[in-house]
Protein backbone atom coordinates (compact mmCIF):
# COMPACT_ATOMS: atom_id res chain seq x y z
CA UNK A 1 0.00 0.00 0.00
CA UNK A 2 1.10 3.28 -0.91
CA UNK A 3 0.73 6.04 1.01
CA UNK A 4 -1.06 8.15 -1.38
CA UNK A 5 -3.43 5.29 -1.68
CA UNK A 6 -4.59 5.60 1.82
CA UNK A 7 -7.56 8.39 1.52
CA UNK A 8 -8.97 5.51 -1.18
CA UNK A 9 -8.73 2.54 1.07
CA UNK A 10 -10.33 4.62 3.93
CA UNK A 11 -13.28 5.38 1.55
CA UNK A 12 -13.63 1.20 0.73
CA UNK A 13 -13.45 0.70 4.32
CA UNK A 14 -16.49 3.07 5.12
CA UNK A 15 -18.46 1.48 2.47
CA UNK A 16 -17.30 -1.95 3.66
CA UNK A 17 -18.30 -0.73 7.38
CA UNK A 18 -21.66 0.94 5.98
CA UNK A 19 -22.90 -2.39 4.25
CA UNK A 20 -21.73 -4.84 6.44
CA UNK A 21 -23.73 -2.47 9.81
CA UNK A 22 -27.07 -3.44 8.18
CA UNK A 23 -26.29 -7.26 8.87
CA UNK A 24 -24.94 -6.89 11.89
CA UNK A 25 -25.88 -8.00 15.10
CA UNK A 26 -26.45 -5.05 17.66
CA UNK A 27 -23.73 -6.20 20.04
CA UNK A 28 -21.29 -6.66 16.90
CA UNK A 29 -22.83 -2.97 16.14
CA UNK A 30 -22.06 -1.58 19.75
CA UNK A 31 -18.31 -3.24 19.54
CA UNK A 32 -17.58 -1.52 15.86
CA UNK A 33 -19.15 1.89 17.30
CA UNK A 34 -16.46 1.83 20.17
CA UNK A 35 -13.48 1.01 18.33
CA UNK A 36 -14.55 4.19 15.87
CA UNK A 37 -14.80 6.39 18.49
CA UNK A 38 -12.34 5.54 20.68
CA UNK A 39 -10.22 5.26 17.38
CA UNK A 40 -11.25 9.53 16.95
CA UNK A 41 -9.96 10.32 20.12
CA UNK A 42 -6.59 8.40 19.75
CA UNK A 43 -6.29 9.73 16.62
CA UNK A 44 -5.96 12.92 17.91
CA UNK A 45 -3.67 11.77 20.33
CA UNK A 46 -1.52 10.02 17.51
CA UNK A 47 -0.84 13.91 16.72
CA UNK A 48 0.45 14.77 20.28
CA UNK A 49 2.62 11.95 20.02
CA UNK A 50 3.92 12.89 16.80
CA UNK A 51 5.08 16.45 18.02
CA UNK A 52 6.38 14.39 20.89
CA UNK A 53 4.34 14.82 23.77
CA UNK A 54 1.69 12.31 25.81
CA UNK A 55 -1.32 13.68 27.01
CA UNK A 56 -2.35 11.77 30.32
CA UNK A 57 -5.30 14.28 30.41
CA UNK A 58 -7.34 13.31 27.07
CA UNK A 59 -10.26 12.33 28.99
CA UNK A 60 -10.77 16.04 30.19
CA UNK A 61 -11.71 17.09 26.49
CA UNK A 62 -13.30 13.33 26.34
CA UNK A 63 -15.79 14.22 29.22
CA UNK A 64 -16.55 17.86 28.02
CA UNK A 65 -17.55 16.28 25.02
CA UNK A 66 -20.06 13.53 26.69
CA UNK A 67 -21.45 16.01 29.12
CA UNK A 68 -21.92 18.79 26.43
CA UNK A 69 -23.72 16.06 24.28
CA UNK A 70 -25.56 15.05 27.64
CA UNK A 71 -27.06 18.28 29.29
CA UNK A 72 -28.17 19.36 25.63
CA UNK A 73 -30.79 16.78 26.48
CA UNK A 74 -30.60 16.73 29.98
CA UNK A 75 -31.45 20.05 29.83
CA UNK A 76 -32.59 21.49 26.87
CA UNK A 77 -34.35 18.51 25.42
CA UNK A 78 -32.16 18.51 22.59
CA UNK A 79 -31.62 15.21 21.15
CA UNK A 80 -30.09 15.57 18.04
CA UNK A 81 -27.06 13.27 17.55
CA UNK A 82 -25.43 15.83 14.95
CA UNK A 83 -25.86 18.89 17.20
CA UNK A 84 -24.37 16.70 20.18
CA UNK A 85 -21.28 15.97 18.62
CA UNK A 86 -21.10 19.66 17.57
CA UNK A 87 -21.90 21.12 20.78
CA UNK A 88 -19.09 18.14 22.38
CA UNK A 89 -16.28 19.43 19.74
CA UNK A 90 -16.77 23.16 20.24
CA UNK A 91 -16.62 23.15 24.05
CA UNK A 92 -13.85 20.92 23.70
CA UNK A 93 -12.02 22.83 21.45
CA UNK A 94 -12.66 26.33 22.94
CA UNK A 95 -11.57 24.69 26.42
CA UNK A 96 -8.63 23.47 24.57
CA UNK A 97 -7.44 27.11 23.26
CA UNK A 98 -7.71 28.61 26.59
CA UNK A 99 -5.86 25.55 28.53
CA UNK A 100 -3.72 25.26 25.25
CA UNK A 101 -1.62 29.04 25.99
CA UNK A 102 -0.47 27.47 29.46
CA UNK A 103 0.36 23.82 27.95
CA UNK A 104 2.28 25.02 25.16
CA UNK A 105 4.95 25.80 27.19
CA UNK A 106 5.96 22.31 28.81
CA UNK A 107 7.43 19.16 27.41
CA UNK A 108 7.88 15.85 28.44
CA UNK A 109 6.66 14.84 31.92
CA UNK A 110 5.67 18.28 33.01
CA UNK A 111 3.14 18.43 29.79
CA UNK A 112 2.31 14.79 30.88
CA UNK A 113 1.41 15.62 34.41
CA UNK A 114 -0.39 19.02 34.34
CA UNK A 115 -2.84 18.00 31.50
CA UNK A 116 -3.59 14.59 34.18
CA UNK A 117 -4.07 17.49 36.54
CA UNK A 118 -6.74 19.51 34.54
CA UNK A 119 -8.57 16.39 33.83
CA UNK A 120 -8.57 15.52 37.35
CA UNK A 121 -9.83 19.26 38.73
CA UNK A 122 -12.84 18.68 35.82
CA UNK A 123 -13.42 14.73 37.58
CA UNK A 124 -13.47 16.52 41.38
CA UNK A 125 -15.77 19.58 40.07
CA UNK A 126 -18.53 16.62 38.45
CA UNK A 127 -17.94 14.28 41.57
CA UNK A 128 -19.43 17.30 43.55
CA UNK A 129 -22.03 18.33 40.98
CA UNK A 130 -25.42 17.16 42.11
CA UNK A 131 -27.03 19.40 39.32
CA UNK A 132 -24.76 16.95 37.11
CA UNK A 133 -25.75 13.52 38.92
CA UNK A 134 -22.60 13.69 40.67
CA UNK A 135 -20.99 10.35 40.96
CA UNK A 136 -23.77 8.85 39.16
CA UNK A 137 -24.30 11.03 36.36
CA UNK A 138 -27.46 10.87 34.12
CA UNK A 139 -29.07 9.73 31.31
CA UNK A 140 -29.28 11.21 27.74
CA UNK A 141 -31.19 9.79 24.28
CA UNK A 142 -30.95 10.83 20.69
CA UNK A 143 -34.00 11.18 18.89
CA UNK A 144 -32.90 12.94 15.75
CA UNK A 145 -30.28 13.23 13.37
CA UNK A 146 -30.02 16.77 11.63
CA UNK A 147 -33.54 17.06 12.70
CA UNK A 148 -34.71 14.05 10.81
CA UNK A 149 -36.84 11.63 13.48
CA UNK A 150 -35.05 8.15 14.22
CA UNK A 151 -37.30 5.42 15.27
CA UNK A 152 -35.44 2.92 18.29
CA UNK A 153 -34.82 0.17 15.96
CA UNK A 154 -32.83 2.49 14.13
CA UNK A 155 -31.05 4.79 16.96
CA UNK A 156 -27.51 2.40 17.20
CA UNK A 157 -27.17 2.26 13.46
CA UNK A 158 -27.36 5.44 12.96
CA UNK A 159 -24.63 6.03 15.67
CA UNK A 160 -22.33 3.68 13.81
CA UNK A 161 -22.68 4.68 10.62
CA UNK A 162 -22.27 8.46 11.62
CA UNK A 163 -19.40 7.51 13.98
CA UNK A 164 -17.86 5.49 10.93
CA UNK A 165 -18.34 8.65 8.73
CA UNK A 166 -16.66 10.66 10.62
CA UNK A 167 -13.64 8.49 11.50
CA UNK A 168 -13.25 8.08 8.03
CA UNK A 169 -13.62 12.24 7.16
CA UNK A 170 -10.97 12.74 10.23
CA UNK A 171 -8.52 10.20 8.95
CA UNK A 172 -8.62 11.79 5.45
CA UNK A 173 -8.24 15.17 6.93
CA UNK A 174 -5.46 14.32 9.31
CA UNK A 175 -3.21 11.96 6.53
CA UNK A 176 -3.62 15.31 4.42
CA UNK A 177 -2.74 17.43 7.66
CA UNK A 178 0.75 15.40 8.67
CA UNK A 179 1.89 15.27 4.73
CA UNK A 180 1.41 19.18 4.99
CA UNK A 181 3.80 21.90 6.07
CA UNK A 182 2.15 22.28 9.55
CA UNK A 183 1.90 18.37 9.94
CA UNK A 184 5.60 17.82 9.35
CA UNK A 185 6.91 20.57 11.37
CA UNK A 186 5.22 18.31 14.03
CA UNK A 187 8.31 15.20 13.75
CA UNK A 188 10.69 18.40 12.90
CA UNK A 189 9.57 19.81 16.45
CA UNK A 190 9.73 15.97 18.26
CA UNK A 191 13.57 15.40 17.00
CA UNK A 192 15.25 19.03 17.94
CA UNK A 193 12.75 22.20 18.95
CA UNK A 194 15.72 24.77 18.43
CA UNK A 195 16.18 23.73 14.98
CA UNK A 196 12.72 24.43 14.13
CA UNK A 197 13.21 27.97 15.39
CA UNK A 198 15.70 28.43 13.71
CA UNK A 199 14.03 28.04 10.32
CA UNK A 200 11.25 30.33 11.63
CA UNK A 201 8.32 28.48 12.75
CA UNK A 202 6.73 28.87 16.31
CA UNK A 203 6.76 25.54 17.66
CA UNK A 204 4.34 27.27 20.83
CA UNK A 205 1.82 27.71 17.68
CA UNK A 206 2.37 24.61 16.52
CA UNK A 207 2.02 22.77 19.64
CA UNK A 208 -1.47 24.83 20.24
CA UNK A 209 -2.86 24.08 17.04
CA UNK A 210 -2.35 20.18 17.36
CA UNK A 211 -2.97 20.53 21.49
CA UNK A 212 -6.26 21.82 19.78
CA UNK A 213 -6.83 19.34 17.08
CA UNK A 214 -6.14 16.11 19.60
CA UNK A 215 -8.98 18.08 22.17
CA UNK A 216 -11.66 18.48 19.38
CA UNK A 217 -11.26 15.12 18.58
CA UNK A 218 -11.64 14.25 21.93
CA UNK A 219 -14.40 16.44 22.10
CA UNK A 220 -16.63 14.14 19.35
CA UNK A 221 -15.44 10.80 20.40
CA UNK A 222 -16.87 11.84 23.76
CA UNK A 223 -20.13 12.77 22.69
CA UNK A 224 -20.33 9.89 19.90
CA UNK A 225 -20.16 7.88 23.42
CA UNK A 226 -22.35 9.69 25.14
CA UNK A 227 -25.18 8.92 22.39
CA UNK A 228 -24.13 5.47 22.01
CA UNK A 229 -24.59 4.08 25.76
CA UNK A 230 -27.02 6.86 26.47
CA UNK A 231 -25.35 7.57 29.91
CA UNK A 232 -22.27 10.29 30.80
CA UNK A 233 -20.71 9.95 34.45
CA UNK A 234 -17.38 11.33 35.44
CA UNK A 235 -16.14 7.67 36.69
CA UNK A 236 -16.11 6.37 32.96
CA UNK A 237 -15.48 9.81 31.09
CA UNK A 238 -12.84 12.09 33.62
CA UNK A 239 -10.95 9.59 35.77
CA UNK A 240 -7.70 9.11 35.06
CA UNK A 241 -8.00 5.52 34.02
CA UNK A 242 -9.69 6.50 30.84
CA UNK A 243 -7.38 8.90 30.07
CA UNK A 244 -4.50 5.96 30.71
CA UNK A 245 -6.99 3.58 27.66
CA UNK A 246 -6.25 6.17 25.31
CA UNK A 247 -2.84 6.47 25.72
CA UNK A 248 -2.36 2.36 26.21
CA UNK A 249 -4.35 2.16 22.77
CA UNK A 250 -1.87 4.99 20.87
CA UNK A 251 0.95 2.65 22.25
CA UNK A 252 -0.50 -0.46 20.92
CA UNK A 253 -1.30 1.09 17.90
CA UNK A 254 1.47 3.35 16.86
CA UNK A 255 1.43 6.46 14.97
CA UNK A 256 2.69 4.79 11.68
CA UNK A 257 -0.65 5.33 10.05
CA UNK A 258 -3.90 7.23 10.55
CA UNK A 259 -5.55 3.74 10.17
CA UNK A 260 -3.63 2.73 13.16
CA UNK A 261 -5.90 4.06 16.39
CA UNK A 262 -8.62 2.33 15.07
CA UNK A 263 -6.95 -0.91 14.58
CA UNK A 264 -5.43 -0.05 18.37
CA UNK A 265 -8.91 0.52 19.60
CA UNK A 266 -10.52 -2.83 18.09
CA UNK A 267 -7.69 -4.96 18.96
CA UNK A 268 -8.38 -3.24 22.56
CA UNK A 269 -11.75 -3.70 22.89
CA UNK A 270 -11.60 -7.00 21.88
CA UNK A 271 -8.75 -7.72 24.51
CA UNK A 272 -10.34 -5.94 26.91
CA UNK A 273 -14.05 -7.82 26.72
CA UNK A 274 -12.50 -11.31 26.40
CA UNK A 275 -10.06 -10.43 29.58
CA UNK A 276 -13.61 -9.53 31.18
CA UNK A 277 -15.82 -12.33 30.14
CA UNK A 278 -13.03 -15.27 30.75
CA UNK A 279 -10.65 -13.53 33.51
CA UNK A 280 -13.27 -11.09 35.57
CA UNK A 281 -11.02 -10.86 38.39
CA UNK A 282 -6.84 -10.53 36.46
CA UNK A 283 -8.40 -8.91 33.12
CA UNK A 284 -6.00 -5.75 33.99
CA UNK A 285 -3.50 -8.28 34.05
CA UNK A 286 -4.44 -9.95 30.55
CA UNK A 287 -4.33 -6.08 29.30
CA UNK A 288 -0.65 -5.36 31.12
CA UNK A 289 0.58 -9.01 30.02
CA UNK A 290 -0.70 -7.80 25.66
CA UNK A 291 1.35 -4.36 26.58
CA UNK A 292 4.01 -5.88 27.62
CA UNK A 293 4.85 -8.15 24.26
CA UNK A 294 4.45 -5.26 22.55
CA UNK A 295 6.72 -2.98 23.60
CA UNK A 296 9.12 -5.80 23.56
CA UNK A 297 8.65 -6.75 20.23
CA UNK A 298 6.90 -4.16 18.64
CA UNK A 299 8.03 -1.18 20.19
CA UNK A 300 6.48 0.99 17.06
CA UNK A 301 3.10 -0.34 18.06
CA UNK A 302 1.08 -2.93 15.93
CA UNK A 303 0.77 -0.77 12.95
CA UNK A 304 4.84 -1.73 12.40
CA UNK A 305 3.88 -5.05 11.38
CA UNK A 306 2.87 -4.08 7.86
CA UNK A 307 5.93 -1.85 7.70
CA UNK A 308 7.97 -5.00 8.35
CA UNK A 309 6.50 -7.02 6.08
CA UNK A 310 7.21 -4.24 3.23
CA UNK A 311 10.42 -4.18 4.07
CA UNK A 312 11.05 -8.02 3.72
CA UNK A 313 9.65 -7.95 0.58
Amino acid sequence: MKLRDTPLLLIVALVVLLAIGLILPQWALSFVSVALYLGIVVLGMALMMRTGLVSFGQGLYYCLGAYAAGTLDHFFKLSDLLLMVVAGALVAGVVAVILGFLLSKYRDIFFAMLSLAFSMILYGLLVKSSELGSTDGFGLSVKTFAGIAISASAVRYTIYAFSAVLATLFAIGMHRYFNSHLGRLAGAIRDNELRVEYMGASVRRVIHLNYVISAVLAGVGGALMAGAIGHVDPETTANWTTSGEFVFIAILAGTGSVAAPFLGAGIFEAVRTFALQYFPNTWQMTLGITMLLVIMFLPGGLWSVFGLRRRST
